[in-house]
């Protein structure tokens, strides 16, 4: 995945939603009677921009596609004639002002439900919750979960799909405790205790691999099928067809269990049994080390199984159909899913609870855009719509400088009666601008150190 390709696959990602954004502040506005002078998106030096004859609208596109704005007439911002002063913003009620200032995060959120509701419409046939792993020495396994036990709820929220289960154990991050979850063994439902400590603070590992279950995975021969040629594995001595017995005297049973030692070992030296031709060959191999979009790093070989013809026994399969009414309630439900835990992990980043070094900046947004677009229509979908929920959710935080800031200010001058006075406004920016951008600045140095 080359540079060109994360770039344009960012713009594709952020384009559409800072434009929608916009679009939102936009048409409320146009629709209260306020008067519009220009439609950005982006910042910096204007590439292109033209000038409606019907309503004297400028519309632009600037070379920066990490923001946008619409400008209003308003009589803060200069002399506005007499004639024009019923259409200037800042003549307008409290709750025009209001309206107008939450539309643009209210249609990102509305633009994820639509999202959410395209892929939500398709069949799916995919993995229900039942377990096909416990790893050893884990809190599931302490608590004697089994291979075979089907999750049925999580903290008492229903968990029908891992997605599901993921997001009620992300609920959790950085807490001290234990999670409760019931599941169905052999049809009696069973209530199991997890114990967890500072849980997903540093996000290390997944939630799964923390807490020691994982779903089915088809069985796959540690056999060799494929090497790259660039790769620690074919440099160091194994060949194609070798089949991987032991790493560092453990039995690796299958693929998936080559494939988690090596990733846990970035830049150590394995001791490594293979057979081959018959007979049993020791190497030592160094995987290389690579990070992925947090940060972590990871083990690789360069090396390949083939899968063959993947058959899922029939009782950890299930097949989701909706209508498109239904699809609909799991588009809201799902986004309003989200919206919590981006509320939840906001609150306790502030309290300590989760590491400072999971914020994100563009960087990393745009390498996880370039990712998802590798990976097909549905994952780049599914991505765009995560990022439209959380520019909808921060720009709801009450920070001045951001909407959900102005929308403070106008509630309380609709209760009041009168305005917010100019120096609590301007002691308001200045704390809105550190605040941003310290959060900037600590994102951009997260991304940096990802690299």
């Amino acid at each position: 995945m080359n540079i060109l390709f994360i770039i344009v696959a960012a713009i594709l990602l952020l384009g559409p939603l800072i434009a929608i954004h916009e679009f939102g502040h936009y048409w409320v506005a146009r629709r209260l009677g306020v008067k519009v002078l220009v439609y950005s998106i982006g910042f910096g030096p204007t590439l292109l921009k033209w000038t409606s004859r019907k309503s004297g609208i400028q519309y632009q596109l600037s070379a920066l596609p990490l923001g946008g704005y619409v400008k209003m007439l308003d009589e803060r911002e200069g002399n506005v004639a007499e004639a024009d002063l019923p259409y200037a913003f800042n003549r307008q009620s409290p709750w025009k002002r209001i309206a107008i200032v939450a539309a643009g995060p209210m249609i990102n959120l509305l633009f994820a439900i639509v999202l959410f509701w395209i892929l939500f419409i398709p069949s799916q046939e995919q993995l229900n919750t039942r377990i096909g792993k416990i790893l050893p020495n884990t809190p599931a396994a302490q608590v004697d979960l089994h291979a075979g036990d089907k999750v049925l709820t999580v903290d008492g929220q229903q968990t029908p799909t891992w997605e599901k289960l993921n997001f009620a154990l992300v609920d959790r991050a950085g807490e001290t405790g234990q999670i409760q979850m019931t599941v169905d063994r052999n049809g009696t439902q069973k209530s199991v205790a997890l114990p967890i400590h500072d849980f997903l603070k540093h996000q290390s590992q997944s939630a799964l691999d923390i807490l020691g279950f994982l779903p089915y995975r088809p069985a796959m021969p540690a056999v060799i099928h494929q090497m790259s040629e660039d790769g620690a594995a074919i440099r160091q001595g194994m060949k194609v067809g070798d089949q991987i017995l032991s790493i560092d005297g453990i039995k690796m049973n299958d693929w998936f269990d080559v494939v988690d030692v090596v990733q846990k070992s970035p830049e150590k030296l394995l001791n490594i049994d293979v057979f081959r031709d018959g007979q049993t060959v020791h190497l030592q191999v160094m995987p290389q080390g690579k990070r992925d979009n947090m940060g972590n790093t990871t083990g690789m070989l360069g090396v390949q199984s083939n899968p063959g013809k993947v058959n899922v026994p029939a009782d950890y399969k299930q097949t989701i159909q909706y209508n498109p009414a239904q699809a609909l309630v799991m588009a809201v439900d799902k986004t309003t899913q989200i919206s919590g835990m981006i509320l939840n992990s906001i609150v306790k980043m502030f309290k300590g609870l989760i590491g400072l070094e999971n914020l994100s900046g563009p960087i990393t947004i745009a390498k996880v855009a370039g990712q998802s677009a590798e990976m097909g229509w549905q994952t780049f979908i599914s991505f765009m719509a995560l990022m439209s929920v959380s520019l909808g959710i921060l720009n709801l935080l009450p920070i001045p400088m951001l909407d959900g800031g102005h929308l403070v200010y106008y509630f309380i001058e609709a209760i009041r009666g009168k305005p917010v006075s100019e120096q609590i406004q301007m002691m308001g920016l200045k704390i809105g601008m550190v605040l941003l951008g310290s959060m900037m600045l600590l994102a951009l140095f997260n991304d940096f150190m990802r690299l």
